[in-house]
């Protein structure tokens, strides 16, 4: 099996995910709140946070590891996700 397809599409969403934050992060207060979809196209990245990410680390950490976190979550969980629906199917 190859891992160029699922690594491709971590990447791509991984990609996604971060324009969904920068848009989400400027554009606060336009939508007041967070953007419509925003927890839909950062899922993984989030629940990295929530479950891995949290429980190591307390609530103070700054932006930038944070930022960090959840784009390796996002990268990662897609990663596997796509890998493993894609042996599935084959």
């Amino acid at each position: 099996m190859s891992l160029k397809s699922p690594l491709l599409i971590a990447i791509i969403l991984t990609f996604v995910g971060l324009i969904a934050f920068i848009i989400n992060w400027n554009l606060w207060e336009f939508f007041n709140g967070p953007m419509p979809g925003y927890q839909t196209l950062l899922f993984p990245g989030n629940l990295t946070l929530e479950y891995f990410w949290h429980p190591i680390f307390t609530e103070e950490v700054t932006f930038w590891p944070k930022l960090l976190m959840l784009m390796t979550g996002q990268f990662v969980v897609s990663f596997v996700a796509v890998y493993f629906i894609s042996k599935i199917i084959r």
